[in-house]
């Protein structure tokens, strides 16, 4: 017996060794696999950028150039969306890492700075060849351990951004010089040749929605967005301001000249396609429209606004580059590199001939292309109109709060005296939120106690599962040794996180704590619990989901039925009715969002034409925008159900409709008293999981609403997080945020299992 249980010992012992042994031999395999590749020695330095497709051809060619003659270093340009780009690479500089350059305009400066995730730029750029940019190229910043020594945060290669008109010469051969005879030549241009009330062109259009391009208007009118005071102090409740709303608001109210609703796609297709006169645009886009087949385009400035005598300004800001703060010795010296040639003069002569773009270089400034060219020539002197864009942080609570009143204007809910009351209002209070410092709360040490008996309270509870759990690691160690790299991921990538995010919503972390935070316990949860705008998201928020899911099940169940019938061509029905959920989602958003355009949306025509019903302005009225963004999730939604219903009522035996049948049961009462119940067990976990995802949809939502139009009032409480972090840097409020809403769907989650029983078995 003795013996038996040594042999039965030594032949386990084996059978470890052996799959030990196997396990290092298929680890040996994958290395020998990955040492095959060819291995590249060379630095990389990473750019992200926001470049338009020209801007980026220019970029690589400068980065072939940049190789060329730099054979240790490698650059690789990523693409990001602005916003992108501003919010992710806060979040990469959070945790240390991220592009060792940024390349963007230099609005998102001031915040960069303040979290301390630029690095100083003076060290690689001598004062004499600062001497060789135009004022404004280089962006300075005090430094944060002393006031008196300037920081170098951005190196410019180019000056503008800014605005100007656009105008097709096959309609206007004299671009206006006041608003007089914009609006003159706008009536002459805005024209409905077949009287069905539709304008096959407009005289005027521009990205009506955003006030960035209301900027001109403002300073046309002697105003400007802070005063003159000397710190950055909104100026938004004046008569200025005032006075170039009403002037935006006459342009498409009483002159005509505009679109009931435009925004910056819209406006761009109007001009390319010649159903617009004039356009007002960037310099990132006037290269574009000049090259545009079928229409005759030309650069002028902006008109002089008749009533005031002033010329139409736009914020004008450099574009350049930014040192991420925690690059290496070695990586910041190969970036400083690559910046130091793609903001030479040679490349900045190259830009210019290429995309049509000002310098600035003093010395670019001279090039004869610049000097000849009358696109060029225009941008220079709308340069020279413009004023530069402030990279003061409280720009950010400025654009924020100006946004959904300035929409509310547009959509005829506020005049224009109380549209910039309120945003001044807001503004202030914008600043305030941006720059409060929190109040300290229990020492750390209590948390961490906190945190610390939480899990031991949580190793009690599960102690027998644990003592389970080891001797079966033992029993099956290859087993666990394959679910290892699995579980290592879920911590890393949902473990960690979750419980990161816990630490962020006790602390202080904001624009001016980004990486000095410190835990101040509940305090970001009271004022979560303690505002009343969150209980009115909350609400909305329900409604989205409650309507979604009802039509997603609605739908899903009716087509499973219908498709699972005997009837003919029913593979092609089930790959039609799947598009939907087989189309990316980005794709299918701004889809929705172009069909429920007001002029030109399928919605609007189709409701005209077949129907008689008067154009609805979507986008201009909460209500309407909010259906839009449930419909168009809707079809989104459906398919996932349909699926899943479909494989349910195909598991359902015959037998039991012939049996209702023989008992005389009608159609109905099959589906009441067979199909339903028996879906119940397949349906119930999906309706859960559709809820949740629906609650945290942040993607149609923002898509499809364009942010939270009109007025930020089609926010439900997924994208009122994302807008209260990365608009205003409210981290520690966000990460609060964010754990209700865990909290909300947990509860909800786990009621409505238990309720449903939905892991019970159907026949039990």
């Amino acid at each position: 017996m003795v013996m038996a249980q040594v042999d039965t010992s030594a032949r386990q012992g084996e059978s470890r060794l052996s799959i030990v042994t196997l396990a290092l031999l298929l680890f040996g395999i994958f290395l020998s696999f990955a040492g095959c590749q060819q291995s590249d020695e060379r630095q990389v330095v990473t750019i992200w950028h926001q470049m338009v497709p020209r801007e980026r051809e220019a970029l690589n060619r400068l980065i072939e150039q940049f190789e060329a003659t730099h054979s240790a270093i490698r650059v690789r340009a990523l693409y990001k969306e602005t916003e992108e780009l501003r919010s992710g690479f806060q979040v990469a500089a959070l945790a240390g890492i991220g592009p060792e350059l940024v390349y963007g305009p230099s609005d998102v400066l001031g915040a960069f700075h303040a979290m301390g995730i630029v690095k100083d730029m003076a060290p690689w750029f001598s004062e004499q060849i600062e001497d060789e940019f135009l004022e404004g190229a280089l962006t300075y910043f005090p430094a944060a351990d002393d006031p008196r020594r300037r920081e170098l945060v951005q190196i410019s290669d180019r000056l503008g951004n800014h605005l100007a008109l656009v105008y097709n010469r096959d309609f206007i051969a004299t671009p206006p010089q006041t608003t007089d005879e914009l609006i003159e030549l706008g009536k002459k241009n805005t024209i409905d040749a077949d009287g069905d009330g539709r304008y096959e062109r407009y005289g005027l259009v521009w990205n009506f929605v955003e006030p960035f391009f209301a900027i001109p208007f403002l300073t046309g009118h002697g105003g400007w967005v802070f005063d003159d005071s000397g710190q950055p102090t909104p100026a938004l409740d004046t008569p200025e301001c005032v006075a170039a709303l009403e002037m935006i608001l006459a342009l498409r109210d009483e002159h005509g000249i505009v679109p009931r609703s435009c925004d910056y796609e819209t406006a761009d297709s109007l001009f390319k396609s010649g159903s617009a006169a004039m356009i007002i645009n960037g310099d990132w886009s006037w290269v574009d429209y000049l090259e545009t087949k079928g229409i005759d385009a030309a650069i002028a400035p902006l008109p002089i606004v008749s009533s005031t005598g002033r010329p139409m300004g736009p914020m004008v800001s450099p574009k350049g580059y930014s040192l991420n703060g925690f690059a290496d010795a070695e990586a910041a010296q190969s970036a400083m590199e690559f910046v130091r040639f793609a903001t030479g003069e040679q490349s900045q002569r190259e830009l210019l001939n290429e995309i049509r773009i000002l310098p600035s270089r003093k010395a670019v400034l001279q090039d004869p292309v610049l000097l000849s060219d009358p696109t060029l020539s225009a941008s220079r002197q709308q340069l020279a109109n413009g004023r530069m864009m402030p990279v003061d942080t409280e720009l950010r609570a400025v654009w924020d709060a100006m946004r959904p009143h300035y929409q509310s204007l547009l959509g005829g809910k506020l005049t224009a005296t109380a549209a910039a009351k309120a945003m001044q209002q807001d503004a202030l209070r914008g600043i305030k939120l941006l720059n409060r410092k929190s109040s300290t709360g229990p020492a750390a040490w209590i948390w961490q106690l906190t945190g610390i008996l939480l899990i031991a309270g949580l190793v009690v509870w599960q102690r027998q599962s644990l003592i389970e759990f080891l001797p079966d690691v033992r029993r099956q160690p290859f087993a666990y040794l394959l679910i290892a790299p699995a579980l290592a991921t879920i911590g890393l990538t949902v473990v960690f996180p979750f419980f990161y995010n816990v630490a962020l919503s006790l602390s202080d972390m904001s624009l001016s704590n980004f990486q000095d935070w410190s835990i101040i316990g509940l305090q970001n949860y009271r004022e979560v619990l303690s505002e009343a705008m969150f209980f009115w998201v909350l609400l909305k928020t329900l409604v989205w989901t409650a309507v979604n899911v009802l039509f997603h099940v609605g739908i899903g169940v009716l087509l499973a039925i219908a498709i699972n019938g005997p009837i003919r061509g029913k593979m092609i029905y089930r790959i039609l009715l799947i598009i939907p959920w087989a189309v990316p989602a980005y794709i299918t958003a701004l889809t929705w969002r172009s069909m429920f355009h007001f002029d030109y949306g399928a919605v609007n025509l189709l409701a005209s034409n077949l129907l008689g019903i008067d154009p609805i302005n979507w986008w201009n009225d909460p209500g309407p925008a909010f259906t839009a963004c449930i419909v168009a999730n809707v079809w989104l939604g459906y398919p996932f159900m349909m699926v899943i219903a479909l494989g349910g009522l195909q598991g359902i035996p015959g037998e039991l409709y012939e049996a209702a049948r023989i008992d005389g049961a009608t159609r109905w009462q099959q589906f009441c008293n067979v199909t339903l119940p028996l879906l119940k067990p397949v349906l119930a976990p999906a309706v859960t999981l559709g809820a949740i995802w629906t609650f945290n949809n942040l993607n149609v939502i923002w898509l499809v609403s364009n942010g939270g139009e009109p007025a930020d009032k089609t926010h439900i409480l997924v994208s009122y997080v994302y807008k209260a972090v990365f608009n205003l840097y409210r981290y520690g409020y966000g990460s609060a945020l964010s754990m209700v809403i865990f909290a909300i769907l947990l509860v909800a989650s786990l009621v409505s299992l238990m309720r449903s029983r939905a892991t019970e078995n159907v026949y039990g």
